[in-house]
């Protein structure tokens, strides 16, 4: 899996903060082994882009009604 190089930037803090709203699921793997700390966040980052992105999206359209 390719990691995010904003996620291998991130400090120990902004990790853990990031940790700490991931979804179970991603956790779940996490803990399972399956996937490495790094990799999980790498993930949510993305997650929490495209929702970002959806967000704007849906604000754009409220402000133009």
């Amino acid at each position: 899996m390719r990691t995010s190089k904003k996620a291998q930037h991130l400090t120990h803090e902004q990790t853990e903060r990031l940790l700490s709203r991931t979804r179970s699921k991603l956790i779940r793997r996490l803990e399972d082994e399956k996937l490495n700390t790094l990799d999980v966040v790498a993930i949510q980052l993305e997650i929490e882009d495209e929702d970002l992105n959806e967000w704007r999206e849906k604000w754009a359209e409220l402000k133009k009604k």
